[in-house]
């Protein structure tokens, strides 16, 4: 039996971040089928077929071909045991992707070949930047006409300001795509062969095709070897310290949908990816091969299992083991229990799971009692991990039950889909009406679907626009008679206190008139 130590090492836990469209779901599937853990990939595109993404679950991602909630999979590849996390690429889910990369040690970037870094990614990467994540970069859609690759590495840099190392090197794209120089592994892996053995070509000690092909008589060639020696010469050099650090990025040239240099990249990936880190808490740093159990709540799910009505907890582990039955306390309550149902993940194939160590995310049964940002932990001394992003939301609708005779289920579903995360509920004062606020649009289109969908509940949605949420410091000097159309006085989930002013105007005029009532933002000193 390998030891605790031995067992930590060989996790790899990673969060795949892009721009929706660049090829996220798709990279995933072919790591999945690397990793045995399925047999055909649904690509999203292959609609028709009646396939759908193995990670995108949902009935609208099923509808739309994107994803909208992160999932998580497991699987093993030679001495590894690695957990993906397909993150939501649209923006108006930005922040379910932020707290997921909370749970990471590692971030693959994805980039489409011919858009180069989009908004979305550079948000992301940012991010990671901030936490010191090492970034993997994976420039996709090689067998599509798409930007040379010089202007791609220039454009990292410029853009994202990290220094990068091409691990391979594209001759050629879109249709006159030859494949890849490999520059970590000495060889040339071709794009189209006939025969597998013929796959990868020999280089000799000058780092030219050590064999007789075609290919030699190509102006590509030429042009490849070319912009090899320009990056010998002038390029970063390689350092596994500056991975480590998340100040250099290697990147690998592919195309995930053809599944080419896929394998190459996993290899290569595993091989210099970071096992679980050190994590932070209000008792100094938590060594993940310690022996006390512990871990975080970084995502509440509700019904992954429709037929159930469930709630799963995704939990990552931060030191110890963990062991189906075990007791742990909830550091914010102080309370205890046994944690009997557990989880482990292909996205919606679960199967129960009894043990996981250290950097493994389980699922966990929840019936009300988490939060996203909790932090449980077996035996003593309790404490808690630092806290996870959250965003004030700035799109606000009134929603209420469009049948009254189905207020049951309304209200059942309201609270269960608002402790995901995504909205944020909010009851004006004396008449209860609830108010939803949400980062982006989407958000209030999925909620719509799932209430219709999950909790045969049907809404109607009222529109008011973009507000500016600031909190009450010292409510007992808030007077109801200050709320109006321009700066609505309601209640958050906890009851607190909050102002929604139209715009900076009615804010700043608010604050002149009111001097004496202490205005916040819980959100002003994290990410922004």
């Amino acid at each position: 039996m390998a030891s605790l130590k031995e067992e930590v090492l060989s996790r790899r836990t990673f969060a795949i971040i892009s721009h929706p469209d660049a090829g996220k779901t798709t990279l995933t599937e072919k790591l999945l089928l690397f990793g045995g853990a399925i047999r055909d990939a649904g690509t999203v595109k292959g609609k028709k077929t009646g396939k759908f993404a193995t990670s995108d679950w949902m009935e609208i991602e099923k509808q739309r071909g994107i994803s909208v909630t992160s999932s998580v999979m497991q699987f093993h590849y030679q001495d590894c045991h690695v957990n993906i996390l397909d993150t939501p690429g649209h923006e108006d889910f930005s922040e379910d992707t932020y707290r997921t990369l909370m749970a990471v040690d590692s971030a693959v970037m994805i980039i489409d070949a011919a858009k180069g870094i989009e908004a979305q990614t550079k948000k992301l990467f940012k991010v990671c930047k901030m936490r010191g994540i090492p970034i993997f970069t994976f420039i996709n859609k090689l067998d599509r006409q798409s930007k040379p690759p010089l202007e791609l590495l220039a454009e990292l840099e410029e853009v994202l300001g990290i220094e990068s190392y091409p691990m391979n090197w594209p001759i050629g794209m879109g249709k006159e795509f030859f494949g890849i120089y490999d520059r970590f592994n000495e060889r040339i892996e071709q794009f189209r062969t006939e025969k597998e053995e013929d796959r990868f070509l020999p280089l000799n000690d000058e780092g030219e095709l050590a064999v007789d092909h075609e290919i030699k008589k190509s102006a590509l060639y030429d042009q490849m070897l070319e912009e090899v020696m320009l990056l010998e010469e002038a390029g970063n050099e390689f350092s596994k310290e500056r991975i480590a650090e998340g100040e250099l990025t290697p990147v690998f040239f592919g195309s995930a949908l053809t599944n080419f240099g896929v394998q190459t990249f996993l290899e290569t990936y595993l091989q210099f990816a970071p096992p679980p880190q050190p994590r932070q808490s209000d008792q100094g740093e938590i060594d993940p091969a310690g022996e006390q159990f512990s871990g975080f709540i970084f995502k509440i799910q509700a019904n992954m299992n429709p037929a159930h009505r469930d709630r799963i907890a995704f939990f990552r582990i931060c030191s110890g083991k963990f062991e189906r039955g075990m007791s742990v306390t909830l550091t914010r309550t102080g309370k205890t229990s046994k944690v009997s149902q557990s989880t482990q993940f292909l996205a919606d194939d679960r199967s129960t799971v009894n043990e996981a160590v250290s950097g493994d995310i389980i699922g966990l049964y929840d019936t009300g009692n988490y939060q996203i940002g909790d932090t449980l932990v077996g035996g003593k001394p309790l404490f808690q991990y630092e806290k996870l992003p959250q965003f004030a939301p700035e799109l606000f609708v009134k929603v209420s039950a469009k049948n009254v005779m189905k207020q049951k289920s309304f209200h059942k579903g309201i609270e269960q889909l608002v402790q995901e995360g995504a909205i944020q509920l909010y009851k004006t004062l004396h008449t209860e009406n609830y108010i939803l606020g949400a980062v982006g649009q989407l958000q209030f289109e999925v909620f719509e679907h799932r209430m219709k969908g999950e909790y045969n509940s049907e809404v109607i949605m009222e529109p008011m626009g973009s507000k500016i949420a600031r909190w009450v410091e010292n409510e007992e000097a808030v007077k109801e008679s200050l709320s109006s159309s321009r700066s609505l006085l309601v209640k958050d989930r906890q009851g607190k206190l909050v102002f929604l002013f139209e715009n900076e105007f009615a804010l700043r005029w608010f604050q002149d008139k009111n001097e004496q009532i202490k205005l916040y933002h819980p959100l002003e000193e994290e990410t922004h």
